[in-house]
């Protein structure tokens, strides 16, 4: 089976508590289950992982360059401000889609710059945990 990978990164482990006014009421594992389902009908397996540490997303994305079709990542607060995650999105040769789960662009202004979004072939925003079953789907679309 051919497998996507699927990166979170700091403060998503907190999912279902943390603001929910913002972020929803869905867990990490709701949303994991989610991203199985909706990969599982377009016959494609998840690498579904989560840190808080900028390191651990920047080896996960070389190491998806290496084996995976293609990457979602919610990069969480490294969306603002990680060029080294940009460099190495950049660097792999696998198409990249950005979700959030609320939109940083209605959001503060130091939230609307996103060092993502220009290495993405698409960014997905504002649709909650929905957002990474349309990433999917919109994988299956570019023909991945």
């Amino acid at each position: 089976m051919s497998t996507i990978t699927v990166l979170n990164g700091p403060n998503l482990n907190l999912l279902g508590t943390r603001e929910p006014d913002i972020y929803g009421h869905e867990t990490l594992a709701d949303i994991h289950a989610l991203c199985e389902r909706t990969a599982a009908m377009h016959g494609w397996g998840v690498d579904f992982r989560q840190s808080n540490h900028e390191g651990d997303l920047i080896d996960w994305v070389q190491e998806a360059g290496q084996q995976s079709l293609a990457i979602i990542i919610n990069a969480g607060g490294y969306t603002h401000t990680s060029v080294a995650l940009h460099d190495a999105l950049r660097a792999v040769k696998i198409p990249v889609i950005e979700v959030h789960l609320s939109d940083p662009k209605k959001r503060e202004s130091f939230r609307h710059h996103s060092y993502i979004e220009s290495v993405a072939k698409q960014s997905i925003c504002g649709h909650g945990a929905q957002g990474y079953a349309m990433a999917i789907d919109a994988l299956a679309a570019l023909g991945v």
